[in-house]
């Protein structure tokens, strides 16, 4: 049998034949073209000797030649078994290839050395972005709007270095820098904010310095927080996230970005979302006056389903809890007690992604009655240790 290669050249032949509403809640400051050709190479195999069929497009042959060759045309397809031919040597390099690969894999265990202990992230890492535990967020304020010194956010981070992430809202304050060193040692990541969308690029930088290239310490990146809810256009923000990820990737980060708005901007305005690594939402029970502290998980979890539903990716609660202090709202009571079973109705709906607000009393803002005078009293372990 021989291989008859039927070359391009019968196109030549073929050629010639064919012719949201708002609600009082507190709020952290600060794209058919042209027909394409395609020539097709077809391999037939046939009795004869030497004989060159062409044809053209429906199969039907045109014109046939005899030649004459000492070798057959490469195929395609794979020759007979070897029962009545003669044997003639086939490939050289067939037979030399095989011993080489078995050696290979032998002499090459792939060595995996482990991480020295005093490695950060070698424990237990948690993921980037969704996934994590426990999370809180932290302020590094002082009662008279000052920055904290690197000692005093160390001494906070003394009770707070348990968590798996620390959310933090600017680089202000040289924030990101200080809670890095704190945090030093630990397993925690960050949830980092570039807080003025006016300065994403230095903003961007300024994290950039912060992480001196150890980016696996960091969480995410947010780009505002609550900004829709405050007016600003969600067109905006959106600008702003894309921006913020290119200036992010400059600097060597390819994890998540995301903004932070309430659970009722991110519902009217799931473009937000759309644009984002995953969806990041602020959702209070407290503010809602209906809804008891004992119910805040049930409360929480019926926004996280009916905005991942909407948008079809992971919720992250990037601020939940509830006042010890303050005047009530509705069903809505601050008190240590109400803070506690708050606590434990959030803890008992989630198991992870979600971040709770705040470590400690943030004595630096204002109380009001747009937020029943509470701003001040949601911290988790009351007052900070560095106050």
């Amino acid at each position: 049998m021989k291989t008859i290669l039927l070359p391009a050249i019968f196109l030549a032949l073929l050629h010639l034949a064919a012719p949201q509403p708002h609600r009082p809640r507190h709020s952290h400051l600060k794209r058919n073209g042209p027909v394409k050709v395609h020539t097709q190479v077809e391999y037939v195999t046939v009795s004869a000797e030497d004989v060159v069929v062409y044809v053209d497009a429906q199969g039907n042959p045109v014109t046939t030649t005899t030649i004459y060759r000492n070798q057959p045309p490469p195929t395609s397809t794979p020759p007979p078994p070897p029962s009545n031919p003669p044997p003639q040597p086939q490939p050289q390099p067939q037979p030399q290839p095989q011993p080489q690969p078995q050696p290979q894999p032998q002499p090459q265990p792939a060595p995996a050395p482990a991480p020295g202990p005093d490695k950060p992230n070698s424990a237990a890492p948690v993921l980037s972005g969704p996934g994590f535990k426990s999370g809180v967020s932290y302020s590094p304020y002082n009662a008279d709007n000052s920055c904290k010194s690197t000692q005093q956010v160390a001494t906070d981070f003394t009770k707070i270095s348990g968590y798996d992430v620390i959310r933090l809202y600017g680089t202000d304050c040289n924030q990101v820098s200080n809670v890095m060193a704190a945090a030093k040692g630990s397993n925690v990541k960050f949830f980092l904010g570039i807080f003025d969308l006016a300065q994403v690029q230095k903003e961007a930088e300024t994290i950039s310095n912060a992480v001196k290239g150890d980016w696996s310490r960091v969480n995410a990146v947010s780009v505002g927080n609550e900004m829709v809810n405050k007016g600003t256009n969600p067109g905006t923000v959106i600008g702003a996230i894309g921006q913020a990820r290119n200036a992010l990737k400059d600097h060597g980060y390819n994890g998540p970005v995301t903004s932070v708005d309430t659970m009722v901007a991110m519902t009217n305005h799931p473009e937000i979302c759309k644009a984002s690594d995953f969806c990041a939402i602020n959702c209070h029970a407290f503010f809602d006056g209906k809804v008891p502290a004992e119910k805040s998980g049930e409360f929480i979890k019926g926004w996280v389903d009916k905005i991942g539903k909407a948008t079809g990716k992971t919720v992250v609660v990037t601020e939940t809890g509830w006042p010890t202090r303050g005047d009530t709202n509705g069903a809505a009571v601050p008190s240590p007690e109400n803070h506690k079973a708050a606590m434990k109705s959030i803890q008992g709906a989630f198991s992870n992604n979600v971040i709770f607000y705040s470590a400690y009393n943030d004595m630096w803002k204002k109380n009001g009655q747009g937020t029943f005078n509470a701003e001040q009293y949601w911290g988790i372990m009351g007052n900070a240790p560095s106050a």
